[in-house]
């Protein structure tokens, strides 16, 4: 049962094989039907090793138009992409409304601010006022009072004596009684007692109640230039909101800076509609339109996961446009891929930008099939993909010598998925089996007859066994028959371009 399964599979195998060299691989001018087995003529030829996708154009250094409303906004208008516009000509509208009301009540919340910044500074003018009035007026004035109020109770004190010295006499004389002069003598204490406490209130007043009082006002001086301060910044405060909100609602109204032609920015691969259309809510930042400077042209690619490590920057690359083909170069590799999603087919791919040389006509969103050449061989010897077996040890393929067919191990190099390059084990001339796997089949169907069981493999199929290839090249007559009515397998992405030269067929 494995036997059978083993050969169905190889069979298999060996048809898509030769199906693919029939239709894609191999040059037919090379190709030949030996007896009943389809084979190719070694020879020399050109060899490419290109991939191959699809990019779009675009400008390498685009002016891009965002949205530059706080919070974002709704489009209201959006001008058509592909207009070309001049400096000041209106490419968005968006809804203001909401800034508009935002504004409206910024204002109040500024006029309030402003009323108590005038306050204020009412109030520490007030309070500078006060300081001035106190130092000449006030303390002046209570200075004076209390020089005079001295000044009388010296004169009181001068006038109380006399009248004790007067009463004095008197009474040595007997012209009084001693009662009279102890009243004297009490108003002489008592006019002293006075002018102590006239000299307290000087003092008091010079070196204590006026510095506390020109503190006190100071202080209130302070507190007033703080609040002052406060109401200042918040007036500073309320009226930068106010500037903002009026400059949000004129970047309600985008225009364009310079001329060129307005371009939508690229969509996500799974949308059918723009980012950008009328009603839509757009973000801040958000990038709303671009205006390409069409001398500066790229074609954006995605490469593969399983080719971009052979790419370098400088490699040439072939850009086919619709009736132009372009010679540009890899500029720059993207380090992190491409998201891989269901719209990609969950294909990992790197961003790859290919860098177009000035010409007049490229405009952004020309489709671009892009040929990036990896590496470029001339004149080596090839052999066709099909031709080639793989196994452990290296490569084969069964080649004729005479009228039979030997496996030979061959060294290949670089391949197109048509061709490889031949580094040794063929010569020019050689003529190489296209269903080499045919052979391998019947030689492991003859090991199984012989009881190898399945211990045998390729290294048991004896190139020199003559009834073993005449029983290969009649079943390899049959299939051959057969695959003329397979179809051909689809082109694979990574493709060449094989420029045979002609040797001479093999009689």
């Amino acid at each position: 049962m494995n036997s059978i399964l083993l050969r169905t599979l190889t069979v298999c195998i060996a048809i898509g094989l030769v199906v693919a060299v029939v239709f894609f691989g191999a040059d037919p001018t090379n190709t030949e039907e030996t007896g009943d087995v389809l084979t190719h003529v070694i020879g020399r030829s050109d060899l490419e090793v290109v991939v191959t996708e699809n990019g779009t154009v675009e400008s390498s250094n685009n002016k891009e138009i965002k949205c530059m409303v706080k919070g974002g906004s709704t489009v209201l208008w959006v001008i058509e992409t592909g207009t070309m516009v001049k400096p000041g000509d209106v490419l968005v509208r968006l809804d203001q409304s909401q800034i508009e009301d935002n504004i409206l009540s910024k204002q109040i919340t500024y006029e309030n601010a402003l009323a108590n910044k005038i306050t204020a500074e009412s109030n520490v003018a007030v309070a500078e006022k006060s300081i001035t009035e106190y130092l000449e007026g006030t303390y002046v004035r209570d200075l004076q009072t209390l020089q005079k109020d001295l000044f009388d109770a010296r004169q009181t004190v001068t006038q109380a004596k006399l009248a004790y010295g007067s009463a004095e006499r008197l009474a040595a004389k007997g012209l009084i009684k001693n009662l009279q002069l102890e009243q004297e003598a009490f108003r002489v204490e008592s006019a002293l007692k006075a002018l102590q406490v006239k000299q307290t209130e000087l003092e008091t007043l010079e070196k204590y109640q006026k510095e506390k009082e020109v503190q006190t006002l100071k202080s209130n001086l302070r507190a007033a230039e703080a609040q002052l301060a406060s109401y200042d910044a918040s007036l500073q405060l309320e009226k930068a909101r106010l500037d903002r909100e009026k400059e949000q609602l004129t970047n309600c109204t985008i225009t364009a800076d310079v001329a060129g032609m307005v371009i939508f920015p690229s969509m996500a691969e799974w949308k059918d509609t723009p980012d950008i259309e009328e009603g839509a809510v757009v973000r801040e930042q958000q990038t709303l339109l671009m205006i390409p400077d069409v001398t500066k042209m790229q074609v954006k690619v995605g490469i593969h996961e399983s080719k971009v490590d052979r790419l370098k920057i400088g490699m040439p690359a072939q850009i086919k446009l619709q009736d132009l083909t372009l010679t540009g170069s890899v500029a720059e590799i993207a380090k992190v891929t491409k998201p891989a999603g269901w719209w990609t087919g969950n294909l990992v791919k790197y961003d790859t930008v290919i860098e177009l040389p000035e010409r007049q006509g490229l405009k952004p969103g020309m489709s671009a099939i892009v040929d990036v050449i990896l590496s470029s061989h001339q004149d080596v010897i090839t052999v066709p993909v099909a031709a080639v077996l793989a196994h452990d040890g290296g490569h084969s393929c069964w080649a004729k010598e005479g009228e039979t067919f030997v496996r030979r191990e061959v060294k290949i190099g670089e391949t197109n998925d048509k061709f490889n390059v031949v580094l040794s084990g063929l010569d020019e001339g050689d003529e190489v089996a296209l269903n080499p796997g045919a052979f391998l089949a019947d030689a492991q169907r003859k090991a199984f007859s012989m009881g190898g069981g399945a211990a045998s493999n390729e290294e048991n199929a004896g190139p020199d066994d003559t009834t073993q290839q005449e029983d290969a090249n009649k079943e390899n007559a049959n299939k051959d028959s057969s695959i003329e009515s397979k179809s051909a397998p689809s082109t694979p992405k990574e493709t060449g371009k094989a420029k045979q030269q002609q040797p001479a067929k093999q009689s």
